[in-house]
């Protein structure tokens, strides 16, 4: 991996150098700094104080500069608006092709100095990152509300480009009204969603919107797709990105990801009476839902691994296992097998290829809209976790074809088989590979791990839940000093080529967010999973209330996540979001528990709802802090980020599921408390070990 500091000077403006942030200088001050405190040669306060001069020093000459350049640049455009007055009267052709090429000129330099406070921007954010990391201080927090709300920010310069809208509008307009219009006396401002046309206004956009990213909303919809972003971009990789991007892939690959979510809980409410039919216990549902589960431990390897070579291959493959998987889980019921059931479910685990759906948006979707791509990624799932109960409890009807039986056992099976192979169709007509020459030359980086953060300071900047020694050897920029005295190896900072040694470069604070996601799928796993049979034992619901429970449940992931996208997470700290939903999914568990005779539906539905909505809260807040404390060489390769968090995610499931099985076995009467106790005692060590990682930033 080539260090920050390299890459940030290989990617500046010759002309312009001595006006960016002085990466090199302020990583060995932090550095410096670190000594000083050790040997007592300095205390923390005077450490601040010095620090905080140094920003705002560098973000002064950053705003300065910024400020002179959109001058010369509103000068430029001044003397054109002259000339553009001027030919309106007397129209001259070659005069107009001039002056639209000046204005694309404007454009172009315009450009320059965007990517110039976008390189500052990641500067700034890395540094105060890592200033953090080092110290175990919430400086960032501290330097970031003091001087993005106060009346003479500078900071709002760098992280709004205030000023620089203007300059974006007059370019957009004026080379608008230049076009051959055909006689049109329409401009932007009557119809301002109108294509422009012209290439240097749709790069200036593309830049903007990286610059500004996307709302609240998308971004936190984004973190819970596994999905990184490059830092910083070229021209040449958006120009890489936009031949490799091809609109109808992206919308297989999604359709993929909803189809596998429906495969996955369309059985949910009625595999305990499949079971029972079959011959085995209520409970044994545990193992056919978790069967799937386990087939997807491997499967998100050796996908993941297949997706470094195609894309295309590995869905046609995963498209034609999950179609058997499907056949051979409704033929069980006509062959009277519960082997064969077991088997379509392995088989169904075994075509999970969600990590080639992470992989295309991160690898072939332009930066521009690959937020938006990630945070359908998450809506298309679940979507489809709240389509599969809702459609089983449709398929409530019972006739033979044949030999063949069709039933509420059976039809989600069919079902699923059907539109597997509708979709294997589509795939094979519509799918097209992205170019691998491209890739190999020019590819930013390779990754299924979450995204990154805006650039937008304010909204992106938030340090890691637990500081230790341990982080600050294992830093999560990978930088080395770029002087070259003190650089490692290259390969030193290459992903990891194993498990094992991914695992090692899992510091504390990651491996307790891996906790805290293993418990909420955990919890998440048997509250659905055990549903049908608790609600049947205790109020007797039939397959269409479990199912319409499901998808209520499923229906509420959307509105959650815009409401603490759009708003609760604006008002507090990601870290005080993680606690207290943890607290309220330590609550549902508690109010689940059957202490009080006769257990009674608004008891279970309330108590479900809390678990499920919070635990929902919690994943996405999650899975955000840990973007942020990941090694980077956790970003790229086959054993990335991504793969670990899916990995404790899908081991968590099958855990839960093996447990309803298990618990089968002491009775009906027992499963709802027997089951919620690993769940109490989960819930409660991740709470303990949030609460000690938090008070170690004190």
């Amino acid at each position: 991996m080539v260090a920050f500091g390299k890459k940030l000077k290989e990617r500046q403006i010759q002309e312009w150098q001595r006006y960016y942030i002085n990466y090199k200088l302020m990583k060995k001050k932090v550095k410096q700094y670190g000594q000083q405190i050790e040997v007592g040669a300095q205390d923390r306060r005077h450490v601040l104080k010095d620090f905080s001069r140094m920003l705002d020093n560098q973000i002064e000459k950053i705003v300065l500069f910024l400020l002179e350049q959109q001058g010369l640049l509103a000068s430029r455009l001044a003397r054109l608006g002259e000339q553009h007055d001027a030919l309106q009267e007397q129209p001259d052709i070659s005069q107009l092709t001039e002056l639209r090429e000046a204005y694309r000129a404007v454009g172009h330099d315009l450009l320059k100095l965007l990517f110039f406070v976008e390189i500052n921007a990641i500067g700034l954010r890395k540094i105060l990152k890592k200033f953090d990391k080092r110290f175990g201080y919430r400086f960032t927090n501290y330097y970031v509300k003091t001087r993005a709300n106060h009346p003479y920010s500078q900071l709002q310069q760098v992280f709004k480009h205030v000023g620089l809208g203007a300059v974006v509008g007059a370019i957009s307009r004026n080379l608008h009204e230049l076009q051959d219009r055909q006689g049109s006396y329409l401009s932007i401002y009557d119809q301002p969603v109108l294509p422009l046309q012209d290439p240097v206004v749709d790069s200036i956009k593309a830049a903007v919107d990286r610059l500004t990213h996307s709302t609240n909303f998308l971004n936190f919809l984004a973190q819970h797709a596994l999905i990184m972003q490059e830092e910083l971009p070229t021209p040449v990789e958006e120009h890489v990105d936009d031949q490799r991007y091809h609109f109808m892939s992206l919308l297989l690959n999604l359709a993929n990801t909803f189809l596998y979510m429906v495969n996955t809980y369309i059985i949910v409410p009625t595999a305990d009476d499949y079971a029972l039919s079959l011959g085995a216990a209520a409970t044994v549902c545990g193992v056919v839902i978790g069967a799937m589960a386990v087939a997807q431990v491997f499967s998100s390897v050796y996908f993941s691994a297949w997706s470094n070579k195609s894309y295309f291959r590995p869905l046609v493959f995963s498209s034609i296992v999950l179609f058997i998987g499907n056949t051979l889980y409704a033929l069980a019921y006509d062959l009277e097998s519960i082997a064969v059931l077991l088997i379509g479910r392995l088989f169904c685990g075994f075509g999970s290829a969600r990590a080639v759906n992470r992989r295309y948006i991160s690898d072939c979707v332009p930066l521009k809209i690959r937020m938006q791509a990630s945070a359908g990624f998450v809506s298309a799932s679940a979507l489809g976790m709240a389509c599969g109960p809702a459609l089983a409890a449709l398929l409530q009807t019972n006739f033979k074809i044949y030999k063949l039986t069709f039933n509420q056992d059976t039809l989600p099976g069919w079902v699923m088989a059907v539109a597997w192979f509708i979709y294997l169709i589509w795939l094979w007509i519509s799918f097209k590979e992205p170019s691998r020459d491209i890739e190999e030359n020019d590819r930013p980086h390779e990754s299924n791990a979450e995204p990154v953060e805006n650039n937008e300071l304010e909204k992106g900047l938030k340090q890691p839940l637990l500081i230790t020694s341990e982080d600050n050897q294992q830093d999560e920029d990978g930088d080395a000093e770029c002087d070259g005295s003190e650089e490692g190896p290259e390969e030193s900072h290459g992903p990891a080529n194993s498990i094992k040694a991914a695992y090692r470069l899992l510091t504390p604070s990651v491996k307790v967010q891996l906790l805290i996601y293993f418990m909420l799928k955990y919890v998440m796993e048997v509250l659905l999973s055990e549903s049908s049979v608790v609600t049947t034992y205790y109020f007797n619901w039939s397959t269409s209330s479990v199912a319409i429970f499901l998808a209520c449940l499923g229906l509420t992931v959307l509105p959650v996540n815009i409401v603490v996208g759009s708003y609760i997470s604006n008002m507090f700290e990601d870290r005080q979001i993680l606690l207290a939903s943890e607290i309220m999914v330590l609550v549902g568990i508690i109010f689940s528990f059957n202490v009080i005779i006769p257990y009674s539906v608004p008891q279970y539905v309330c108590s479900g709802l809390i678990l499920f909505v919070f635990a929902e809260v919690l994943e996405g807040v999650n899975l955000a802090l840990l973007s942020r404390v990941m090694s980077s060489r956790l970003s790229r390769g086959t054993y990335n980020g991504g793969l670990l968090s899916t990995e404790a995610g899908t081991i968590a499931r099958v855990i839960a599921d093996a447990t309803i099985t298990l618990a089968g076995y002491l009775g009906e009467s027992s499963l709802l408390n027997i089951t919620l106790i690993p769940s109490l005692l989960i819930c409660i060590s991740s709470i303990m070990a949030t609460f000690v990682t938090y008070n170690s930033l004190y």
